[in-house]
């Protein structure tokens, strides 16, 4: 994970790459695969960590998505908002930084699954992106009261917030959670460049009587079986158009800090990705 890393080590990160030379029969040169090598140009493997493209991937899909929206970042909306928060048929389901690479498709899941969705973002472009994929509600915190925004979104309350924020935003939307509601702490993005002491979180006396849960996760829980199903029904519903998407691209190796730092600053509309 990004804590452990030290000053000289390889940034981590995934790529779709192609095999320049091989020694390995089963990945001869020219095979297209998601590798996690970490930013660098080129890298060296005995093919272990190597995953082949599908076979059944279509000409007409750009391979980059595999890093996005039927890759990780898809993957990370799927079991969040399916396995972790658990949302059903008619519930209000809430997302902030939800014109990002996760919160997006999360959004169009939910909407797939018979919910009533409300987004958050932070600018009107965004806000516009998210009224274009089908969002119930969707409004700018930046230029609108985050707490009377979200009571007029859904008066009665959310049955399930899918947390990619934390901070204060998570306690003001943790006090309009309904009784047994769910929540899936994805990330905190408000949190990772802080310098001053970690805000304090929401009043215990909230979860407690409503009953809340809250789970933490990371993607890479969910392999095998459910892994594969979950990529497969990615791919059909972008393939039936059930699912948008969107690349905020980057040209060039040399790019690659300045993108990610526009990627923690919101810059991105949809998944930064860089083309080397």
């Amino acid at each position: 994970m990004a804590r452990d890393l030290k000053e000289g080590d390889t940034m981590m990160g995934q790529q779709v790459a192609r095999v320049v030379e091989s020694k390995n029969s089963a990945l001869p040169i020219g095979t297209i695969v998601l590798a996690s090598s970490g930013w660098t140009t080129h890298s060296i493997s005995d093919g272990k960590k190597l995953e082949k493209m599908p076979s059944e991937w279509p000409d007409t899909l750009p391979l980059s998505l595999r890093l996005g929206t039927i890759g990780m970042t898809g993957l990370t909306a799927y079991f969040g908002l399916l396995d972790i928060c658990g949302a059903k048929s008619g519930e209000t389901v809430l997302v902030n930084a939800a014109a990002g690479a996760v919160g997006s498709v999360v959004g169009q899941i939910a909407k797939l699954k018979g919910c009533k969705v409300v987004g958050v973002a932070g600018s009107d472009e965004k806000v516009a992106y998210l009224k274009k994929l089908g969002y119930d509600v969707a409004f700018n915190y930046k230029t609108e009261s985050l707490e009377e925004s979200l009571k007029k979104a859904s008066p009665d309350g959310y049955d399930c917030y899918f947390d990619n924020v934390g901070g204060e935003f998570s306690n003001t939307v943790i006090r309009q959670m309904k009784k047994f509601g769910r929540i899936a702490v994805c990330g905190a993005i408000s949190q990772y460049n802080r310098t001053s002491t970690l805000p304090p979180g929401p009043p215990p006396e909230i979860i407690i009587y409503k009953e809340l849960r809250m789970e933490g996760f990371v993607v890479h829980r969910w392999q095998g079986d459910v892994r594969e199903k979950a990529l497969k029904d990615l791919l059909q519903w972008v393939l039936e158009d059930k699912i948008q998407y969107k690349e905020y691209i980057t040209k060039g190796f040399e790019n690659i800090p300045a993108a990610f730092m526009g990627m923690l600053k919101g810059n991105n509309l949809g998944k930064t990705i860089v083309e080397v």
